[in-house]
This record gives structure tokens, sequence and C-alpha cells, in this order.
């Protein structure tokens, strides 16, 4: 006989924050949102933490290397979408790492015989002003000189030009020996007024530039998530059927921890993948899997080895998956029951795996729900992608701006490998829609906004910390009436009348 579950599934906005005791240091700047990504050890710290509990949804329409360097400045994880190739993926993760880093490998490098013009080309292409120019034009040759656009912004030079006529050469470079450490880089770059120093080996051959504008960008932006050598941290999506060949190539390209795309996680599937990645490439590589919906479904992916375990199905705004299969369960009581299912798995085997919460946010309010009921971390799709630095087109449509959103599961994305299909590769219907969402600028103004009422809100709760909200919130479940009530009402909005 089928097994019913006696409590109906609840979503985020069926619930509230009833407020707690808030002391004189419950202010929003005291608030810390660091959580961690990856599971660890009792007395153990986690490989990986983000400095906000955001990470954006594996898919086309949402999480490019553009959308990962954004997040990572701000504190959070991007996982670059899977369908595609394993090298353009690849490509992605290494524009991620090598946008900025404390030690950055030169990618824009020309010899004494390059033309004005095709160092212009370069420039166009690349985005880069400053170019080393080396014997050979490799990233690691010898050093003669450095090119940067004041030595060509005003200018009356032909395009024939020779780099060798108009750089700055060796000679008159200040430069440093490639095994200083970057305070040590920084500081010469301070005491010099430099925008950029080269780092050479004992033979003058290049090896790595420290610039300027990294260690402001530091400072700019100090939440920002990076690893040992000050790289952007950027995660990676897989399936499990390409990961074989896919995984090597992310790990190379430098992929921080990966994540398997997949409708529905409790699979043998899942399990397989798991078992390949960490035996082919040890403990170290750190996996998240998904998507559950119960404390069982959690328990099979943490013996598997997940490293994180996603929650949620048909929760999404653009998933149909629940009313093309009726499979699913409200986004609420998953997080619940699978986070309860986390904490009996610490306290019996002293291992933490955190829990993502992926889907059925629709007010920025229920980020915080989420978090009270004990998610890590959230993975969002709709919410990045209206930003400036979401992959799709922006369109007007009637005088108002939006940006193009699609599921994985639709027509248009047509991700097969997220579907364990076995030896059908062919989605004989959708469980997504193609559709708009509106346009709201950068992702920086925007996420700055959220993360305020979630510090806010976590104040009212006396919470400065996560763990202290699961410890502390008090949650309610509210009514239809109460909801209705909870918004404007009985009153004629201004903006009505076409006033401000």
């Amino acid at each position: 006989m089928a097994y019913y579950f006696t409590e109906p599934s609840h979503t985020f906005g069926e619930y509230l924050l009833v407020p707690g005791y808030s002391s004189e240091q419950c202010v929003p700047a005291n608030v810390s949102l660091q959580t961690p990504l990856v599971k660890f050890r009792r007395g153990e710290e986690p490989k990986i933490k983000m400095n906000i509990p955001m990470t954006s949804a594996i898919m086309q329409a949402v999480s490019n290397d553009t959308m990962a360097i954004a997040l990572a400045r701000e504190g959070g994880v991007s996982f670059i979408y899977g369908s595609q190739t394993p090298e353009q993926e690849a490509a992605m993760i290494s524009r991620v790492k090598n946008y900025k880093s404390g030690f950055v490998s030169s990618d824009s490098n020309i010899k004494p015989t390059t033309t004005l013009g095709e160092v212009l080309a370069l420039k166009d292409a690349t985005g880069h002003s400053t170019m080393a120019v080396t014997e050979d034009g490799t990233p690691n040759g010898k050093l003669v000189g450095i090119v940067t656009s004041r030595d060509y912004r005003v200018t009356r030079m032909s395009f024939d030009t020779p780099v060798k006529d108009f750089m700055t050469p060796f000679e008159r470079l200040i430069y440093a020996d490639a095994n200083l450490t970057l305070p040590q880089a920084n500081d010469l770059i301070w005491e010099h007024k430099l925008n950029m120093l080269p780092l050479i080996d004992e033979n003058q051959r290049l090896r790595y530039m420290v610039f300027r504008k990294d260690y402001t960008d530091n400072k700019e932006n100090e939440l920002e998530l990076i690893d040992e050598r000050k790289r952007y941290i950027v995660g990676a999506g897989i399936n499990t059927r390409d990961y074989a060949e896919r995984v090597p190539a992310l790990l190379e390209a430098g992929a921080d921890v990966l994540c398997i795309d997949s409708s529905e996680g409790y699979s043998e599937w899942q399990k397989k993948t798991l078992e390949y990645i960490h035996k082919e490439f040890g403990e170290d590589v750190k996996v998240g899997a998904g998507n559950v919906v119960d404390g069982e479904g959690f328990r099979f992916l943490a013996d598997a080895g997940a490293d994180f375990v996603k929650v949620g199905i048909g929760g999404g705004s653009i998933c149909i998956t629940r009313e093309t299969k009726g499979i699913g369960r409200g986004q609420a009581t998953a997080v619940i029951d699978v986070c309860r299912a986390r904490d009996e798995y610490f306290k019996e085997k002293g291992v933490y795996i955190p829990v993502c919460s992926d889907g059925g946010i629709v007010h920025d309010y229920h980020m915080t729900l989420a978090l009270a009921m004990g998610a890590d971390f959230m993975m969002l799709g709709r919410y990045f992608s209206r930003f400036d630095e979401s992959p799709t087109d922006k369109v007007k449509v009637n005088g108002t701006y939006y940006k193009e959103y699609w599921g994985e599961g639709s027509n248009r994305a047509r991700n097969w490998q997220r579907y364990d299909l076995g030896g059908d590769r062919k989605l004989s219907f959708e469980e997504g829609v193609d559709s708009y969402v509106p346009y709201a600028g950068s992702l920086r103004d925007n996420i700055h906004i959220s993360l305020s009422k979630i510090r806010s809100t976590m104040c009212n709760c006396g919470a400065l910390n996560l763990s202290e909200l699961r410890d502390k919130a008090k949650i309610t479940l509210v009514s239809s009436t109460s909801i209705v009530e909870g918004g404007s009402h009985d009153v004629i909005l201004k903006d009505k009348f076409g006033r401000d």
C-alpha cells in the first residue's frame, strides 16, 4: 500500500517569523551571514565557506562566467551551467579563475614585432590594456617590456609601428622576484605607485603579474569569496552521463566545487557519479547532489558521498514538473524535513552536510524563512536572471524592459542530460517553460537590498548568525486571510492615479 504523509506540504508563503528578544547588539552591521558550502566533520572547518548564503542556479539563463564573477564579489558562488560542451564550460571556469587573482598568469602577450594595429585588436578582443612583451610572445617567455594604453592613447603612429618602438623597455621597468609573497608585491606597488608589477624568475622569464586594481577591488568588496591565490571561487554543474569526460576538464580549469544537476536526485545514477568522482579524484574534490524532498532522499545522498544536498522539486518559477508528472513537495515542508534528517545524521555520524534550498523563493523574506527552517544556503534562478550580469537578452515589451528566462527542462534548453532516462536520450515532454522576468538592474544593487532585509529580520529574531537564527526562530503557519492582511489593503495606492 502506498505511503501517505499525514501533514500537507507547505510553501514559504504560508509561514511567518514571530519576533524574539533583540538585545542592543542586534543591529544589522553585527550580523554574519557566513555559511558552509561543503560538508565537514565535527570539530573541523569546512573546506569552503561562503560569506552570504546564496548561489546561482545551474541554468543557461542564469550562470555564466559574468554572473560568477559578480556573485563571488558579493560573497556567494555561481555554478556554471553544464548544458554545454565540457570545453565550453571549462573555458568559462578558466575565465572566472583568471579574471582576478593575486598572481595573474599573463593572457595578453605580444612580441616586440607585434604592430600597434594588432595591439589594438587584442585590446578589443580581451579588454586588457596592459600587455606583456616577451621575446617569443608566450606567457612565460623572456620579459623585454610592457605596453599600456598610455603608450599609444594619444599618438600619430602608424598602425604598422612595431611594439618595440613604443613599449616601456625592461630596463625601465620596476619588477620583482617570482618568489615574492602577495603582501610584499602589494607593498612594492604602493611604494612605487604602480598599476602593475611583473614577477620574473632568475632567467628573466615572466611568471606572474600583480595588479593594483585587485588590491583595490578587495577593499571595495570586503565579502568577496576568493581562494588561497586570491582568485574568485566558482562552481560547475555536471550530469550523470559524461562525468568521466567533463569532471577532469573542469578541475583542470580550476573549478572549486561541482554539483550534479538533475531533475531528481534519489537515484542510482547520482550514487555512481559521486562514487566515481571521489574514487578517481579523491575526497578533496567537493560534489553537491540532489534534488530531494524528504529525509530518506537526503540519507541516500549523504551515504553516497554528497558534499551538500539540494532540496526542491517543482518549486522553481519556470518548473512545471508538478503539473506534468505529479512529482514534488511544498518547498517549506521539504526543507524542514531534510534539515531534520541532516541534524540527525550529524548527531549520528559526526558529519555535517549542508542543505541547499533550491526553488520556491518568491519574495525576499522567503529567503530568511528558508534559512530559519534550517537551510544553509539557497540556490536561486529567477532572482539572478533579472540582473545585468545574467547571460540572456534584455528586451522591451510594451515600454517595459524584461530579461529572457527559461528552464533547463524546456524545449529551448534541450538539456536532456539532467534527466536520468537510461538509454533514451529524448525528452518526450517539457518540465520547464520559456518566459520573461522583469529587468531589475545590477546584481550588486539588488543583492545588497535583499541581504539587508535578511540581516534586519534576523535582528528581529535576536540572531546574529545563521546558527542562532535556526536555534531562536519562532515560525508560525498563517491562514489565507492573514496573508492578505499582511500586504497593503483597504487603501487606494497613489500609483493607480498615475502619481509617484
